[in-house]
């Protein structure tokens, strides 16, 4: 297997789509219809349009096998450091178990790297054991307790 990476474009955005809802959690939260609610269509404008945003799809041979979203946050701690944020990592479910979710991680954390950033950060649902296993298993330290406040 020979993977690609690209900054997403509309045309990919479907799949993309596809991709995030492809499990538990994602069928609870995103709305797969077509056509897509305008809702991902002005997400997917706004990430585009941020230098600080980067929506990267994986291709095998063409065809998106997978897909993840880095953010740069610039902060004034640690003397005004950058840091990078890693999140909606997906991999089509006919594609896991391959390696792909481990090329991923050494893509992003170069890619975190090149860019400035002197740490790579994410979060993970309590309710996905096996993620937060993966993620120690690339040297990602439970290091923090994150906390979330959900409007509406």
């Amino acid at each position: 297997m020979s993977l690609t990476y690209r900054i997403a474009i509309l045309t990919d955005l479907v799949e993309i789509i596809e991709m995030l809802a492809d499990d538990q959690l994602g069928r609870a939260r995103e709305k797969l219809e077509s056509p897509l609610p305008e809702s991902y269509l002005q997400a997917f404008q706004l990430i585009a349009h941020d230098k600080q945003q980067e929506l990267t799809v994986v291709e095998d041979e063409g065809e998106l096998v997978a897909t993840f979203q880095l953010s740069f946050l610039q902060y004034l701690t640690y003397q005004g450091g950058i840091r990078a944020q890693i999140e909606a990592v997906r991999v089509k479910s006919t594609y896991r178990g391959q390696g792909i979710g481990r090329e991923i991680f050494q893509y992003a954390i170069q890619r975190a790297k090149t860019r400035g950033a002197h740490v790579l950060q994410l979060t993970t649902d309590k309710k996905r054991p096996e993620a937060k296993r993966f993620y120690e298993s690339l040297g990602f330290v439970d290091s923090h307790e994150g906390m979330k406040l959900h409007f509406g």
